[in-house]
């Protein structure tokens, strides 16, 4: 994930440095080190942390002295709490943020929550840095970084599944694979641009436009969600998501 967000990053004009034993090769521009004794003389205005949770306590403490005098840290660590970030890094203030997986293609949706001792130019240059791979949305608290979690950071998953249902059902109507991936893919495209265009009309209100009364829409969506099942199928899905979330803190 650190390096599909890099690539967007990349377009605001900072320089970067990656610290990775593992990496041969890093995007043009962009300095990479295998070892932190590269850095050791080094500050930066920001740390990112793009390390599994487990490895938090041992790596980063050896970072703190990295972090420019006004700096901040930024992390993507999952279920890494900003108290035990701020820990880790001496005291640094701390932004986390949950990014999902079309951040990869500059349409992501992240959740961001800066901690108590970030200042307003830090919390804003994380929220451009976001921006950059997609949408980002400020929450107020760790627990609704975990609700952002079940509704976006986990979403595509939903996403592709229903996708996945919705062409199958199409190839049983007798189109081909590609025919139905094209189908149930431009169709799902279009219906989301058109939402994002109409920014002021309810998802109520242009589901209402699509469908006349007894007509073939009116049919699905009877089928659909006539008794509430999709709607109570969502609201269990998002639930289970987030108490995962609670469960792995």
């Amino acid at each position: 994930m650190g390096g599909a967000l890099l690539d967007h990053w990349m377009s605001g004009g900072e320089n970067f440095t990656i610290v990775d034993p593992m990496l041969d090769q890093a995007p043009d521009g962009v300095r990479l080190v295998k070892d932190r004794s590269a850095i050791a003389d080094d500050r930066f205005d920001t740390i990112i942390v793009a390390i599994k949770p487990q490895m938090i306590d041992d790596v980063l403490p050896d970072y703190a002295a990295n972090l420019a005098e006004n700096g901040y840290v930024l992390s993507i660590a999952a279920g890494a709490s900003a108290a035990r970030l701020k820990k880790a890094m001496g005291g640094a203030p701390v932004v986390r943020v949950m990014p999902n997986l079309p951040a990869a293609v500059g349409k992501g949706t992240s959740g961001v929550l800066a901690g108590p001792d970030v200042s307003e130019a830090q919390a804003s240059h994380a929220m451009k840095m976001m921006q950059r791979t997609g949408t980002a949305i400020a929450v107020e608290s760790e627990d609704m970084l975990d609700r952002a979690t079940a509704v976006a950071g986990s979403g595509p998953g939903y996403v592709f599944e229903i996708a996945r249902a919705y062409v199958a059902a199409a190839e049983q109507l007798g189109f081909a694979p590609d025919q139905a991936r094209a189908l149930v893919l431009g169709t799902m495209e279009g219906t989301i641009a058109m939402a994002l265009a109409n920014p002021d009309t309810s998802l109520e209100e242009l589901r209402n436009s699509v469908t006349s009364k007894g007509g073939t829409t009116a049919a699905g969506l009877d089928a659909l969600n006539g008794d509430g099942g999709l709607s109570d199928t969502l609201t269990a899905t998002l639930k289970s998501a987030y108490d995962r979330a609670v469960e792995l803190r």
